[in-house]
């Protein structure tokens, strides 16, 4: 229970980081749409402002100080792009717009919709004896500035999001050769360890046979001294990359089946269906064999020691896929993957490593894929599926 609070916290984790990320994002969309809303506010300021000077340009009765101060209050204006019309909505001036002179008056009226769109527009009136001659509209849009502000925050978190993604991808590569370092080092380390004593118990079944009334004893110790020998090649070969060539691969699961049906559960029945003519494929046998192995004993823990196991063998194009289905308990969906990951079960027993090392052998080593299919309350069906070449 332990091992799966480990992925649990790993789970929480993640949701925190989320939560947090949300946080961020949030923090900063409403930090820059107030900025954008204060100097919009400023803008509408300014643009007033202007409105102002023209209107007091346009009527009589300013004197030259105001005039000047009025004037210069429209030259400062270089950053936000107005247009001035007519009360019947003709162009009569604008500032500040990048004029496509090929074109200008399509120009002038598609920027006219742009800026309908985005503010009010500001009435200016010129008035004489207390009667409105003339009517003007005074129209205008966010400054450059004002724009890009206003896209900054998604840039920003486009940006954010994209260093995340790398740095996510980059640490989970690392962590993965880290992984496959260990891997590597504690297989060979393995198998050193387990040949030492390995050549002298074959050295001590040799003496047996020649003892009166042992041959039979020693027959089966050196059964058991096979089955080393074979789990010592396994872990040799996980240490390094193994040498693959084509292979049958009925002829391995049939192996595979005549060796489990022995040492399974006597209540658990395994049955081989071939469903294709061409079962080669570029395969390590032990590797496979023991891939196998893992998924039925697995599969013969998940029904308790009861009820059947079926492997069935078919191709699909340059494929040959083996299905594994058993009667067991079923997955949940979350744990299809999890499964896979080292250190996880769901068993009171074991440590989580069957499966991980089934999948590293098929695809680190075949280029193949191991998942699972599918899963239900009936049951679980793992997939293994191989190149054909």
């Amino acid at each position: 229970m332990g091992r799966i609070n480990i992925y649990s916290r790993r789970k929480n984790w993640k949701i925190v980081f989320v939560i947090f990320a949300g946080i961020i994002a949030i923090a900063s969309l409403s930090y820059t749409n107030q900025l954008v809303s204060e100097l919009d506010t400023e803008e509408r300021k300014k643009i007033e402002l202007w409105a102002e000077a023209t209107y007091q340009l346009v009527n009589s009765g300013m004197g030259p100080t105001n005039n000047i101060l009025a004037s210069r209050i429209i030259q400062e204006n270089t950053t936000i792009p107005i247009i001035l019309t007519n009360e019947v909505g003709e162009v009569i001036g604008d500032r500040n717009l990048p004029y496509k002179r090929n074109n200008n008056k399509a120009f002038l009226k598609k920027q006219l919709e742009i800026m309908a769109e985005q503010h009010e527009p500001i009435k200016i009136e010129a008035k004489m004896n207390g009667q409105v001659i003339l009517t003007q509209y005074l129209f205008y849009k966010d400054s450059y500035i004002l724009s890009q502000l206003r896209f900054y925050p998604f840039l920003q978190l486009v940006v954010i999001f994209l260093f995340i993604v790398i740095a996510y991808m980059t640490f989970n590569r690392s962590r993965r050769t880290e992984q496959n370092l260990v891997w590597a080092g504690m297989a060979k380390e393995t198998a050193h360890q387990i040949g030492t004593p390995l050549s002298s118990l074959m050295a001590w079944v040799e003496i047996l046979k020649e003892k009166d009334g042992m041959i039979e004893i020693s027959k089966e110790i050196n059964k058991d001294v096979k089955r080393l020998e074979t789990i010592t090649d396994r872990f040799s070969k996980i240490g390094s990359k193994p040498n693959v060539d084509n292979q049958n691969i009925y002829d391995i699961l049939c192996q595979s089946v005549s060796y489990l049906q022995d040492r399974l559960s006597s209540n658990v029945s395994i049955k081989l269906e071939n469903k294709c003519n061409d079962t080669k494929a570029p395969v390590n046998a032990i590797l496979f064999e023991w891939v196998i192995e893992n998924i039925c004993k697995n599969a013969a823990d998940a029904m308790n020691g009861k009820g059947n196991i079926l492997i069935s063998l078919y191709s699909k194009d340059d494929y040959i896929t083996i299905e594994i289905k058993d009667d067991g308990k079923g997955l949940i969906k979350t744990n299809f993957k999890r499964i896979f990951e080292p250190g996880f079960t769901t068993k009171q027993r074991g440590w989580g490593l069957g499966l991980s090392l089934s999948k590293r052998i098929i695809e680190d080593y075949h280029r193949g894929k191991l998942y699972v299919k599918s899963s239900s309350p009936e049951g679980t069906v793992f997939c293994i599926s191989l190149h054909k070449d």
